[in-house]
């Protein structure tokens, strides 16, 4: 365990997929975590994270508080005495209310970007998205330069409409932002199934016979978390970093690759040709009306036919040091989330 117990960071949202790892990856190289959680008296949001510390023996190196990023009052005080911050907190769906999905985003990055400010924060490490990078064009590798552009899907752009406010923030609060843009975030320890991960489970009992080849590239939670704390550690970090160690796969691929994996499960080996989409994306609406959870809207797959997911990772590899995770550790991680 390195000695970085002197240093102290604070994670928002320190229940979800990638930020109870962060919280295990800090507290296992020395560092003290300060978290928040919007209800302290819920187990769902903080048993897991509070496991982390007992797992390690570290119990006096984190603590947590209560707190809503909708709510401007209160921040400063959370973060004074930090040596970081790490926001993550945001609302992770594909569907929902898009109104919440962007105050959540807009809002709460305003609010602790403010507070960071008004705390003396030495350094803000801000959780965005390749949605925030968009897919387009087809054929050309997308990089840190890149930017979304396709509107059909609120939570792409409440990643992007966010994360351009954490820059205008940045340059206007005078602080030291550097932006985390991972692709779909695979492995297992969520408490909540993200919308990277939920259609595993559905695979996985056959409940969908064949996959459409829609673009996917992912990651392992467990790197997302390292590449966090790299980019707070490393002085000459800058900007973002994209995570996409395993690109253009598709939505086929991976439940081929579950199937592969673990022939006892009933994962689509067939791949559902484009021109069928139609079929699929009316039997999905079908399922919708029975209570089955909807995968294929048609602003999800207007979004997802018109890029692809041939992402550059060589500058978080290069300055952040990232090694990555096998895709079929992220595979197996998640499948075993489930078992």
């Amino acid at each position: 365990m390195e000695e970085h117990s002197e240093r102290r960071i604070f994670v928002t949202g320190v229940n979800g997929h990638v930020g109870n790892h962060i919280v295990r990856d800090l507290l296992e190289h020395g560092y003290s975590v300060k978290g928040s959680v919007r209800s302290l008296t819920d187990p769902s949001k903080v048993d897991h994270v509070l496991q982390h510390a007992k797992d390690l023996g570290v119990e006096d190196r984190l603590e947590l508080v209560e707190g809503d990023v909708l709510d401007a009052d209160g921040w400063s005080e959370h973060l004074a005495g930090c040596d970081g911050l790490f926001h993550t907190a945001t609302i992770y769906s594909t569907q929902g209310d898009t109104q919440a999905i962007l105050d959540t985003a807009n809002k709460g990055t305003t609010h602790l970007f403010h507070a960071a400010a008004d705390a003396q924060i030495p350094r803000v490490i801000y959780t965005s998205s390749t949605a925030a990078v968009g897919t387009e064009p087809k054929g050309k590798i997308k990089d840190e330069s890149d930017w979304q552009t396709d509107t059909n899907l609120p939570y792409s752009t409440a990643k992007t409409q966010a994360e351009k406010l954490a820059w205008e923030l940045a340059k206007q609060l005078r602080l030291d932002v550097r932006v985390i843009n991972p692709t779909a975030v695979l492995g297992g320890g969520f408490s909540r199934p993200t919308p990277s991960v939920d259609f595993f489970q559905d695979a996985m009992k056959g409940a969908f016979p064949v996959a459409p080849k829609f673009p996917m590239a992912v990651v392992h939670v467990r790197d997302v978390a390292r590449a966090h704390r790299r980019a707070f550690e490393v002085e000459e970090a800058e900007g973002r970093f994209i995570l996409a160690p395993h690109t253009n796969q598709t939505l086929s691929t991976i439940c081929r690759k579950i199937r592969e994996l673990y022939p006892d499960t009933k994962a689509p080996k067939i791949a559902l040709p484009n021109v069928l989409l139609p079929i699929a994306v009316f039997q999905d609406w079908f399922g919708g009306l029975f209570g089955k959870q909807r995968y294929l809207t048609r602003a999800v797959v207007k979004s997802l036919k018109k890029g692809d997911t041939n992402y550059s990772s060589e500058k978080a590899e290069r300055v952040l040091g990232m090694e990555w995770e096998g895709f079929d550790t992220c595979i197996r991680d998640t499948v075993d989330a489930y078992r």
